[in-house]
């Protein structure tokens, strides 16, 4: 097996190191002189230089997307099942090598990028159902001799645009479906942790992946410009927040091209007063903490439900001195610093504005001894309660290690605060009753519904998406919708007439 290339020591020098664009199973150095940093955020340092690429080493993607188009197009699905496979089994034996990228640029501590990798190989394993996802239907003798059937086929060259806070999962969301069904791809990865997209790519080289049929070009609005009016480019897929999602979603379809566009999340978790409060604590400090906050499944409030809240809240806060920050390759890190230091400043600036608009802090993560003395962008886990929803820090999406609290007097009113809120990602009710769970999956006015679960991320055979300003096209992400996201239905009506039984006939044709 060829060697690939391992995570680079944080001792190498920014200047030497670079992060370089993936077109046709090659690192390819940028030629825009433009670049980026990338950070190690629990240092604070710039472990390296991100190239960002000009129009022109888009248009060099596209290209090599493009002309391995045809040839991967025509491979048979077995070949391409073979292909998925290895690529399935390469990850799995190299996840250790892709969970320390994602910890040296991301932060996060080594079980939970463990865990990103694990459901990204499930996304990988799903793919490797082609042959039976892409089965299309058959109808005999619709007419006389004449049959009807339907089959898939792919778009030609799909593009995706991917998050810094899932840079390994996320982009296999979208790159196992897309390929796997015979598209192209064209991967734009957050500027801010670049390295694992790279990676990857030489891991899909490895398992026999064609060149160009896998590409990587990184930057800023230049490359997302380019891609969304690229002529070339037939779908876009993306996640990302709120603003950015709606602008892609507008910009793709003026330009022609299939979108699906995930954007924020503000996920409630309902605790009814019946619930088991120690098991609700439990699952509250882990889906709001875990990666600092920064998921887009993370719950970020939770609504208390009569007097249920006092003794929650307790709990909640019993367990937080427990929760061990630090450095995401430290042994024993629960949880590791944020990405930048302004976006820590600005998750930190809501725990000051909610106390101004009288809510109530429980604890605040400024307090922590990294927040004051370490270079690394970290912050304390913080609970706000009493927060209501004219407060400014709950009407944003915060994206940080904040849990705020609501307190309801009833169902109806809590059902109202979650449905009120613009985002519609995911939810999680707690409860002992099952008629009022079953009531709950019913009454809510979002896309993802946890009964006792605080993060319900669905597997990779179901699919992934929000509601209202959660998600902006009709489809969501990976499983059965994406295989639709990613081919078109086409239907063939045949008949093979026996000789001298043809006629003209003007009418408009009938089946019976």
């Amino acid at each position: 097996m060829t060697q690939l290339a391992q995570p680079t020591s944080e001792q190498a020098s920014a200047e030497t190191e670079r992060v370089n664009h993936w077109i046709a199973n090659a690192r390819v150095a940028g030629t825009s002189g433009r670049s980026g940093p990338v950070y190690n955020p629990a240092t604070g340092t710039i472990a390296r230089q991100v190239d960002f690429a000009s129009v022109e080493e888009v248009d060099a993607a596209v290209a090599a997307a493009r002309d391995a188009f045809p040839a991967w197009r025509a491979t048979s699905i077995s070949r391409r099942t073979e292909i998925m496979f290895r690529i399935r089994n390469l990850v799995e034996q190299h996840r250790e090598e892709i969970a320390a990228h994602l910890t040296r640029e991301h932060g996060k501590v080594r079980t939970d990028a463990l865990g990103e990798v694990a459901r990204g190989l499930e996304n990988l394993e799903f793919a490797t159902g082609i042959p039976h996802l892409l089965k299309g239907g058959f109808s005999e003798q619709v007419s006389s001799g004449i049959d009807v059937y339907q089959i898939r086929q792919p778009l030609g060259v799909v593009a995706g645009i991917t998050p810094f806070n899932f840079p390994a999962m996320v982009p296999m969301w979208m790159f196992a479906n897309a390929i796997a069904c015979g598209n192209t791809f064209v991967l734009k990865p957050s500027e801010k942790d670049p390295s694992a997209s790279v990676y990857i790519g030489e891991l899909l080289k490895e398992a026999g992946l064609p060149d160009g049929v896998y590409n990587v070009v990184h930057g800023d609005k230049v490359a997302v410009d380019r891609i969304l009016e690229h002529p070339d480019i037939a779908a876009v897929s993306f996640v990302g927040s709120t603003p950015i999602a709606r602008y892609i979603y507008e910009t793709g379809t003026k330009n022609g091209k299939r979108v699906q566009a995930l954007g924020g999340a503000k996920n409630h978790m309902i605790v009814l007063p019946d619930a088991d409060i120690e098991m609700a604590a439990d699952a509250a400090v882990s889906a709001a903490y875990g990666s600092a906050g920064e998921r887009c499944m993370a719950i970020s409030v939770v609504v208390a439900v009569g007097d249920v809240a006092d003794p929650l809240v307790d709990a909640i806060a019993e367990r937080l001195p427990k929760i061990k920050v630090g450095p995401g390759n430290e042994e024993g890190s629960e949880m590791g610093p944020l990405i930048t230091k302004e976006h820590r400043d600005k998750v930190a600036s809501y725990l000051e504005s909610g106390v101004s608009q009288g809510a109530t802090l429980r604890a605040d993560g400024r307090q922590h001894v990294l927040y004051s003395e370490s270079e690394g962008f970290f912050l304390g886990v913080s609970l706000l309660d009493n927060v209501t929803p004219e407060m400014e820090c709950y009407r944003n999406e915060i994206f940080g290690p904040v849990l705020e609290v609501v307190r309801a007097h009833d169902y109806p009113e809590a059902l109202g605060i979650v449905n009120d809120n613009q985002y519609g990602n995911g939810t999680a009710i707690f409860t002992r009753d099952g008629g009022a769970a079953r009531q709950y999956q019913f009454d809510v006015n979002v896309g993802m519904v946890g009964i006792n679960v605080p993060i319900p991320v669905p597997v990779a055979y179901y699919s992934f998406g929000g509601w209202k300003a959660s998600l902006f096209g009709d489809i969501h992400m990976y499983g059965p919708e994406g295989i639709q996201f990613y081919t078109r239905g086409k239907v063939v009506t045949a008949r093979w007439p026996d000789p001298g039984t043809s006629s003209v006939d003007l009418g408009f044709p009938r089946t019976r």
